[in-house]
């Protein structure tokens, strides 16, 4: 494959997604890690924030390029000549929702495109921007969770 898509939200970028970047990385001449502007999320970070952080932790993979598009992943998919789109999953409960958008966009893509589904590997199952930003609002030991430019990026955006 030449050009894989993964997107998301990345708010903020985990270990877990990182775990995925490297994994897919593999898979592709290209991988674009694509932050998503979601009208419906308010993210904690901006795009560029989340650009930024993923960035510095993706910095030794050479064919990974970050960019941020909004509206539909389909359209930036016939937009850009992407031949797949990695989407991860931690759970059952990821997996019925993963399949009901991958059909969805199967439907509005203009070309055969394949969502290739990649198993969270065990150790990083649990995370989810969610729950790391909710422990460490609470001052809860997030280190080993995300990485090191976004612990830093979490300290200076809550003052601590």
């Amino acid at each position: 494959m030449k050009r894989v898509l993964y997107a998301g939200t990345f708010d903020p970028v985990t270990n877990g997604h990182l775990d995925l970047i490297n994994r897919a990385s593999k898979l592709c001449d290209k991988l674009i890690v694509g932050v998503l502007e979601n009208q419906s999320k308010r993210p904690f970070f901006t795009s560029e924030e989340r650009m930024k952080m993923i960035k510095a932790a993706t910095n030794k993979l050479t064919n990974v390029e970050v960019i941020s598009f909004d509206g539909l992943l389909a359209d930036y998919v016939n937009n850009n000549q992407i031949d797949a789109v990695v989407r991860g999953l931690r759970a059952a409960m990821d997996f019925e929702l993963e399949i009901q958008m991958a059909q969805m966009n199967a439907r509005l893509y203009n070309k055969d495109v394949e969502t290739i589904f990649l198993m969270t590997t065990p150790q990083h199952s649990f995370i989810s921007s969610s729950i790391v930003k909710e422990v460490f609002s609470l001052n809860g030991d997030i280190s080993g969770l995300v990485p090191k430019v976004v612990l830093k990026e979490l300290k200076r955006k809550y003052g601590k």
